[in-house]
């Protein structure tokens, strides 16, 4: 079990919990990893993403009710450890309708885990440019049409929510 004391950030008018390195050091993976625990003594679960610094973040407004009464200074203890249980991940609306257009790519999408499901997603989300986006859910297609369940090649201890990071690192507040 992973316990530490951590002061919750906003970042782009966004609420995160930044986990100290030390805390990090003791996950499975530098790259995104599920865990299960408590905030202040209530449960959540959520994927941790990587800062691209060698630390974990999230948002807390994934992990309500656990966090509705949180806010950026507000310091909370954490006690959390990994899990193998990965939910389905949110599918955006691109990747979706890319998806509802291609019955084979569907029906292949379904077929890998929500693990390699979640990887695709942070694969494909990875750029800020649209054009590069819809080439990486081309590409995503064509690589599950030719057998490849997850996709390889890219930096899995990148930050690639780019709406709180740029060059694959978390942004500062």
């Amino acid at each position: 079990m992973i316990t530490c004391d951590v002061t919750l950030v906003d970042i782009h008018e966004r609420t995160l919990l930044v986990l100290p390195m030390q805390a990090s050091a003791e996950l499975p993976s530098r790259g995104l990893v599920m865990v299960k625990g408590s905030i202040n003594g209530k449960a959540f679960s959520t994927a941790l993403e990587p800062d691209g610094r060698g630390s974990h973040w999230f948002d807390i407004a994934d992990v309500t009710p656990a966090t509705t009464d949180l806010k950026a200074g507000d310091a909370v203890a954490i006690e959390m450890e990994s899990t193998k249980n990965w939910p389905e991940p949110a599918i955006p609306d691109d990747l979706q309708a890319a998806l509802d257009a291609d019955s084979e790519a569907y029906e292949l999408w379904r077929t890998v885990t929500p693990m390699a499901r979640w990887d695709w997603i942070r694969w494909i989300r990875s750029t800020n440019n649209p054009e590069t986006r819809a080439k990486h859910i081309v590409v995503a297609f064509s690589k599950l049409k030719n057998g490849t369940r997850r996709p390889c090649c890219f930096n899995r201890s990148m930050c690639t929510d780019m709406t709180v990071s740029k060059s694959g690192v978390l942004a500062t507040n």
